[in-house]
């Protein structure tokens, strides 16, 4: 007699280690005597790889190919314990009923989402299913402190939407939980034979939509990354151990994690995690283990403070649902903002003239990153000093970063257009430019035209004299550079 199906529904939590799904199958397989069947899956939803509202598509080439490597190394992982993935290409809710069969209870597993578009298509499958007897139940599983031990209560009505009170009283009042142990090998059976039939293997990029020049240019990194970055839980691993053991870089990572070139100025880990390829509590534990073996210190809460910082944003939008990504956000602010136009196809072709700016937005289009320190630069330039609409902004990280994360990016962009209800942080670039791209290093790397500039005008080039540009083997650097809005002046911040 059939023991019944369990259906593992992968999305972004894309591995095996400290994994809810994998721990409640194994103990649900055990607890039937191995008559249940646990099928995995994951399913390339169309919807995630189209036009947004905003224009961008909602998925680019470069995490696109971070995506279908992460789903690759997920599937050689179960089959390393016995199971496999059915990788299939269509919406969920198509797609789930198929693998049930008649007359055997099935329950499918997924982590809880938060925010709209994935909460609609938990609906979607749990409407399709229903009929055919099945079940959708949803764990909690994408934070570092877990959603039930929160010092708020139900609904979060009572959490600040300001981080430091929030950070103070998780650290002060709530516990992270331990990590779940990587799966036994046999602890999650077989996949049936009539389940495999089933498997499509993975989809091509031109499959997805995507061009034979973008798939091209996907293929071939640019040279001036500051890592590789490779999709996958086997790459996040080695990624942890490299920073943190072999490299011994965590101890020193409040001091660099402001850097902007090479890859151990910070962690990287960012695009890993955003997948779900580690996870946050298996970070924690690793910096706790570091703290034991080698040396505590401000840099090494750091990297748990930047963690927190992910819970935050992730629970501001369970608490204020779709107010985070409308134009006034969750302040509810009235503000007429400029659209799509000249500045906002500058701001994203790396061509304001403001050197840093263009710098870390070319380095995104190129590579699929860009520093926390570039982000908040360039998001208050186009809110602060464009005026543009917030939400374009967002839209557009969303398709190009490796690393989007729906409630960090959105969560963040919010918060960058003055919309939180707290203090408008206006950065001012020039400053910024020079404290952390003291000789225009960083800026020359990205903006070639600017290689022969000046140190002393790297940053403002439109103060150069003809003279000056003729010099510079006459490359039209100053005079072509600035939109009006750009020419900063050097203010108090």
């Amino acid at each position: 007699m059939s023991g019944g199906r369990v259906v593992l529904w992968f999305r972004n939590d894309l591995r095996l280690t400290d994994n809810v799904l994998i721990a409640e199958a194994s103990k649900r397989f055990l607890a039937s005597n191995s008559a249940l069947s646990v099928l995995p899956v994951y399913c390339f939803d169309p919807r995630f790889f189209a036009q947004s509202q905003y224009g961008p598509r909602k998925t680019g080439v470069l995490r696109a190919k971070f995506l279908l490597e992460s789903v690759a190394d997920l599937k050689k992982r179960l089959q390393g314990v016995g199971s496999d993935l059915l990788v299939l290409s269509g919406k969920p809710e198509v797609i789930i009923p198929r693998l049930m069969q008649s007359g055997e209870d099935t329950t499918v597993l997924a982590q809880e989402e938060v925010t709209d578009e994935e909460l609609r298509v938990d609906r979607a499958v749990k409407r399709a299913i229903a009929p055919l007897g099945g079940k959708l139940h949803l764990l909690w599983g994408h934070t570092l402190f877990h959603r039930d031990d929160l010092p708020y209560r139900q609904g979060l009505t009572d959490m600040p939407d300001v981080f430091t009170p929030f950070k103070e009283a998780c650290e002060r009042k709530s516990k992270v939980r331990k990590c779940f142990p990587y799966p036994v090998k046999g602890n999650l059976g077989v996949v049936p034979e009539d389940a495999k039939k089933l498997d499509e293997g993975l989809p091509s990029l031109e499959s997805l939509g995507f061009s034979a020049q973008e798939v091209e240019g996907a293929a071939k990194p640019d040279p001036r990354s500051v890592l590789q970055f490779v999709g996958g839980e086997s790459a996040g691993l080695d990624r942890i151990q490299h920073y943190i053991w072999k490299q011994d870089c965590l101890k020193d990572y409040f001091e660099t994690r402001n850097g902007m070139i090479g890859a151990d100025y910070s962690s990287k880990f960012s695009a890993w995690l955003a997948h779900g390829c580690i996870s946050p509590r298996f970070i924690y534990e690793e910096v706790q283990r570091y703290e034991s073996q080698r040396v505590k210190n401000k840099s090494t809460y750091w990297l748990i403070f930047e963690l927190i910082w992910r819970d935050f944003f992730r629970y501001i939008c369970m608490k204020h649902g779709n107010e985070v990504f409308k134009i006034g956000g969750i302040a509810h602010r009235s503000w007429k903002w400029e659209g799509e136009g000249e500045a906002f196809q500058r701001w994203v072709d790396g061509e304001t003239g403001q050197p840093l700016v263009d710098a870390n937005m070319r380095e995104l289009k190129y590579t699929g990153f860009m520093s926390n320190r570039g982000r908040q630069n360039v998001a208050s330039f186009l809110t602060q000093n464009l005026n543009v609409d917030w939400r374009l902004g967002a839209a557009y990280f969303e398709e190009t970063l490796l690393d989007h994360d729906v409630t960090a990016n959105w969560g963040n962009w919010m918060f960058a257009a003055g919309l939180s209800g707290g203090r408008i942080n206006k950065f001012n670039i020039l400053k910024q430019s020079k404290d952390y791209d003291e000789d225009g290093e960083y800026c020359r790397l990205w903006c070639p035209e600017l290689r022969n500039v000046p140190v002393v005008k790297v940053h403002s080039p439109w103060q150069m004299s003809e003279k000056e540009q003729l010099d510079c083997n006459g490359q039209d650097v100053g005079q072509r550079a600035a939109l009006p809005e750009t020419r900063l002046r050097e203010e108090s911040r």
